[in-house]
């Protein structure tokens, strides 16, 4: 870990600082500005500040690349071979352009010559290669784990000259390119890579190719980074390939949600993280820039262990599936940016389908269903069986910000028909630590995930080729499992299109995911004076793009 400057520290005092005291602080940080030129042209300068809610807990690569926090670090000092926007549209960013087999087993990537990582080592087909590896495989042993969602149909990729790459799958694998954009597909200079572990963790030691380097961090605290000033092979996409515009961007741990608000609102910050959703309409109003971009992903919602009593009952996951009342949580938690699940993946994902009869808030389908699976009503309410109450115990996800909301008025909802929740809540370090799919005391595991190519999906449902085994299932339902391997095997997507479908009715029918909405995971509050940030397909805002304004 290094701290090679300091960093003002955010505290309630300074929070008492005036506006027009604001006001001027942002005049002086302008002066000198060519003043013929528009106010929302882009220009070079300028130093942001982001305020966080976590920074995770360790800074190895492929563990802390697809964090929702430690994303955002990543996004500015690496690329991808790839660049995937908020509709999912795939365009050449590292890799200029690329070929595929009929059988989608075999890619051939041609990679944009004269790009380095900044310890100034070139990023050529030998470092991809190193990339690819690492995220098929990591390196368990020493605690680095492979990228979740990387192809596990992987088999091996080959240097063929310094720009091309040619990647063997053992069956066919459509999701290989799309997932090249994935968040979590950062590249890493091969000198990284090659380093233990521990050395990796110190984020001052990592190497990427992205328009920004780290210039400090300390953690628990800050992460520091300043623009890379040789930096030309941005991805054409964001109408923008030469270096960034702003200097530094530097993201500041402040876990508590109003403060880091206020903070922007003052203007000791540039961008509040995560604000609750009951105040965007009034930040809206005071002129502040308000983002709530969907990602490509599944639905925020409960992935169901069918392992643990009364969840190995279908009966009783179909009653919690018709027990809901998703529009109320709408209604009563969040705003109109946010929409009703149709399926376990969000609707804006390519081959997702809309499922929402199966969603439909049935309370008397599920008392029914309740009654039939032996669960009787006592007289407080409470459904028992065998003399054992109906429970549910709900872990809040830290990285949702209303998980807790959300889980209070489902917790009401249920209670009406007869279960008894009960609700724990940890932070980013201890729920990593204690909830985990499928654990011995773990009914439901809360999901807030992204992912770039649906078929992606039904082989982290599953336990095949150390997939995740979400639902606890093992090799216990066949129709699943040939599902999966159907739409593994499909080499077109006309092909696979139907078996998605296919696969959103049965894992919501048998209640194995219960959505609960559709996700707005990463909440945005921004001053007014920041201009050109975009949004990709993961809804992580790059600042690349990103200058001061008057």
């Amino acid at each position: 870990m290094t701290e090679r400057s300091s960093l003002l520290s955010l505290s309630r005092r300074r929070l008492l600082i005036t506006t027009s005291a604001a006001a001027a602080a942002v005049l002086v940080a302008t002066t000198g500005l060519a003043p013929a030129q528009a106010a929302d042209s882009p220009r070079d300068g300028g130093d942001i500040t982001f305020l966080i809610d976590s920074l995770g807990d360790t800074w190895i690569p492929n563990n802390s690349a697809i964090s929702s926090f430690q994303g955002h670090i990543w996004g500015h000092v690496t690329d991808k071979l790839l660049y995937v926007d908020a509709e999912g549209k795939v365009s050449p960013w590292l890799a200029e352009r690329w070929e595929q087999n009929e059988k989608a087993t075999e890619f051939t990537l041609h990679l944009k010559s004269g790009v380095t990582f900044s310890d100034g080592s070139p990023l050529d087909a030998a470092a991809v290669v190193a990339n690819l590896d690492i995220w098929y495989a990591g390196r368990k042993n020493e605690g680095i784990n492979p990228i979740g969602l990387f192809p596990k149909t992987y088999d091996h990729a080959e240097a063929v000259d310094a720009t091309t790459v040619k990647v063997f799958f053992k069956k066919p694998t459509l999701g290989f390119i799309p997932t090249l954009g994935y968040h979590g597909s950062i590249l890493i200079s091969p000198k990284t890579i090659a380093q233990p572990a521990a050395q990796q963790a110190d984020l001052s030691k990592t190497s990427g190719s992205g328009p920004f380097v780290v210039d400090s961090w300390k953690e628990g605290d800050f992460v520091k980074l300043v623009k890379r000033k040789d930096y030309n092979w941005g991805p054409a996409a964001v109408g923008h390939t030469d270096p960034a515009f702003l200097d530094s961007i530097t993201y500041k741990l402040v876990s508590e949600p109003s403060l880091r608000v206020a903070s922007v609102q003052s203007g000791q910050a540039d961008v509040a993280y995560n604000a609750s959703p009951q105040e965007l309409r009034s930040l809206k109003e005071e002129g502040f820039t308000i983002a709530t971009p969907r990602y490509l992903g599944f639905v925020n919602g409960w992935a169901v262990n069918t392992k643990l009593p009364p969840y190995d009952d279908v009966k009783v996951r179909q009653a919690l599936q018709a027990g809901i009342n998703r529009q109320e949580i709408i209604d009563t938690v969040y705003t109109p940016d946010w929409k009703l699940a149709t399926s376990f993946i969000q609707s804006n994902v390519p081959g997702a389908t809309d499922q929402s009869p199966l969603l439909a808030y049935d309370p008397a389908k599920a008392e029914k269903l309740l009654d039939e699976a032996g669960w009787a009503k006592g007289a407080d309410g409470t459904r028992s069986k065998d003399g054992k109450p109906l429970t549910l115990t709900l872990h809040s996800n830290p990285y949702l910000a209303t998980s807790k909301s959300v889980d209070e008025l489902i917790a009401q909802q249920l209670g009406k028909l007869g279960w008894k929740v009960n609700i724990r809540a940890y932070d980013v370090v201890t729920y990593g630590e204690k909830v985990k799919y499928g654990g011995p005391a773990i009914p439901t595991y809360e999901v807030t995930r992204s992912f770039i190519d649906a078929g992606t999906v039904a082989s982290i449902l599953t336990n095949a080729n150390n997939g995740e085994n979400w639902f606890a299932l093992n090799d216990r339902d066949t129709k699943l499992n040939e599902l999966r391997d159907k739409i593994a095997g499909a080499a077109s997507f006309e092909e696979r299109n139907p078996l998605l479908d296919e696969l959103q009715k049965y894992v919501l029918n048998q209640g194995y995911f219960i959505p609960r909405t559709q996700i707005v995971q990463r909440i945005y509050v921004q001053s007014p004076t920041l201009k050109g940030e975009v949004y990709n397909g993961v809804a992580y805002a790059s600042y690349y793009t990103a200058f001061i304004a008057d």
